[in-house]
């Protein structure tokens, strides 16, 4: 990932981020997504580019709530994802 231009997301097997944006909007859902984004800022900062795992390193609860959060940074375009084919 790495600041946003434009870029689309390929969700895994069985992760429905639909399903999962409903729990962005609880408290736990916001707060998730707060520790996240944060950590993304500061390792995009210092490195210009993280890894789904370096998002999400450290954050508790369930997995897929946590990259809907990342997912949810790149739709309101404040990261993008970069694919193995793509280059930094």
């Amino acid at each position: 990932m790495r600041e946003h231009d434009g870029g689309a997301v390929a969700p895994p097997p069985g992760y429905q981020y639909t399903k999962e944006l409903e729990c962005l909007f609880t408290d736990e859902g916001q707060r998730t997504f707060l520790l996240i984004r944060d950590r993304v800022q500061r390792l995009l900062q210092q490195a210009g580019a993280c890894t789904m795992g370096k998002a999400i390193y450290g954050s508790t609860g369930d997995t897929w709530l946590m990259m809907a959060c990342v997912e949810r940074l790149v739709e309101l375009g404040e990261i993008e994802e970069v694919t193995q084919e793509q280059h930094l």
